[in-house]
């Protein structure tokens, strides 16, 4: 059974004052750094770019998983890993080549990531999934903080789970979007390892001690 990750998302906190939110994630039992990159593109938002991780990288020992929400990710993947990434995240639909991409993410030394949207099934993943370090499931349509969680979405993380069990494969699986004190139960018992929490976190309404 892997380990259960707190990964609260910088894109609810201050963008003001990202020292204070990093404080807040190692105060309140946060163990991953979540990241979202948005180019405008992907995604309508824009949001930030090497420069920040790069400079928040010094205020903290967690890992940063970068979520990549971008087009053409492969032109991302080196200079984010240099900036500070432990994680890289990418999206399936973002790209034609993600074998190619998980691969050139653990040449990097770091972990890999794939996402997908709540429109995109399991199924696309099957070649992929022996390979990969995460599966990130979007349970929110990308591109904006405070969503309601799409309850189809967590039947992926069940799939999953199981998918993982009869294979022996190790990825960790990781949900994002509208987690909080009323769904958490939900997306963990599916079989969640890594809680990706905005809104929720950053107004201190999300505790992960009883599970």
């Amino acid at each position: 059974m892997n380990k259960l990750h707190l990964a609260p998302s910088l894109l609810s906190a201050d963008f003001s004052n990202l020292e204070k939110a990093v404080k807040q994630i190692e105060d309140n039992k946060g163990t991953v750094v979540h990241i979202d990159v948005m180019d405008g593109q992907f995604v309508p938002e824009i949001t930030y770019g090497q420069p920040v991780v790069r400079s928040i990288r010094k205020l903290t020992k967690l890992p940063f998983d970068v979520h990549l929400m971008v087009m053409n990710p492969e032109n991302q993947i080196e200079p984010f890993a240099k900036a500070g990434a432990d994680w890289i995240t990418f999206h399936y639909e973002a790209t034609a080549h993600s074998h190619r991409l998980i691969q050139k993410i653990h040449e990097l030394g770091k972990k890999a990531g794939i996402a997908i949207c709540p429109g995109t099934p399991v199924s696309v993943l099957e070649e992929i999934l022996p390979d990969v370090d995460l599966v990130l499931v979007m349970t929110v349509n990308p591109g904006w903080g405070g969503q309601v969680l799409i309850p189809g979405c967590v039947k992926k993380v069940e799939l999953l789970k199981k998918i993982r069990e009869e294979k022996g494969y190790k990825y960790m699986i990781s949900v994002d979007g509208g987690v909080n004190k009323d769904t958490l139960p939900v997306v963990i018992s599916a079989g969640t390892d890594v809680v990706v929490s905005g809104s929720s976190f950053f107004k201190n309404e999300l505790d992960i001690s009883d599970f």
